[in-house]
């Protein structure tokens, strides 16, 4: 419980502070740590120098890494890591042709689902960006601009927790996230997919950032279509495939990706 309460509070100070300043404690740290590294830098360039008699080795080409050797630099953990993957696994095994995606993130899973099938992105703000089968199509996630139970394959991850709280220069609306829910509702197609990546857990609003809702009022939010898969990124950054709702009801900082989809009728 001691660690927990901490670790909150740190978060806390970190998110605060973050926006004036943009240097955290464990940056700080890092940059302490890399002090001795550049000794062992120093030691390999003279080693390697000796080494090759071939190449040459400015000093203005100097460009050393020096944490790099740590276990656990790489970056391939928490929740848009694993959200990302899990949604293009979707994608793929579905066989769909052309996905419309509202949101996401587009230098992560938008631009990589774009090498899978066409992909259109959905955006409230102006995208300036090229890429082979990718379009870009500006609109509101409110009023999203496509006729009713018209879209097969469809995802928003990590977005509808946003909506209403102005940090993307949308208007303020404590019912946003509802209302964008009931549009991806409105446009998913008989026999479509929606893949939705949110924050779940202990509900509140962390303004002006996102919000967090228990999966109990995910189920209400899209209430009109069937639950086919429930999978989860824990506080810890663990994915659990298959997970159980109830045990997030509690989490603090949780990752939920809800795979919904409408029945033919």
């Amino acid at each position: 419980m001691k660690n927990t309460r901490t670790r909150q509070v740190y978060r806390w100070v970190r998110r605060v502070l973050d926006p004036i300043v943009k240097v955290n404690v464990w940056t700080v740290v890092r940059c302490l740590a890399n002090i001795p590294r550049y000794g062992l830098f120093l030691r390999d360039f003279v080693r390697y120098r000796s080494m090759s008699r071939a190449e040459q080795i400015r000093f203005v080409d100097l460009y050393p890494f020096l944490d790099d050797r740590e276990y656990g630099s790489w970056t391939g953990k928490g929740q848009y890591f694993y959200q990302d993957i899990w949604a293009l696994r979707k994608v793929r095994e579905s066989g769909v042709t052309h996905h419309v995606d509202v949101g996401s993130r587009i230098d992560g899973f938008t631009g990589q689902c774009s090498a899978i099938c066409a992909v259109e992105f959905v955006d409230l703000r102006k995208v300036e960006l090229r890429l082979p089968d990718l379009s870009v199509r500006e609109g509101d996630i409110l009023h999203l601009p496509y006729d009713d139970q018209s879209i097969e394959s469809l995802s928003c991850l990590h977005v509808l927790e946003h909506i209403g709280l102005g940090r993307y220069g949308d208007a303020m609306n404590p019912e946003g996230s509802r209302e964008g829910a009931r549009e991806l509702t409105r446009v998913l197609a008989p026999g479509g997919s929606l893949y939705l990546g949110i924050p779940i857990g202990r509900e509140r609003v962390a303004f002006n950032a996102h919000r967090f809702f228990s999966t109990k009022t995910i189920l209400n939010f899209f209430q009109g279509l069937h639950l086919e898969e429930f999978s989860a990124i824990t506080d810890d950054d663990v994915f659990v495939r298959n997970a159980s709702l109830q045990d997030f009801e509690n989490a603090n900082d949780s990752c939920g990706l809800f795979h919904f989809t409408r029945r033919r009728e």
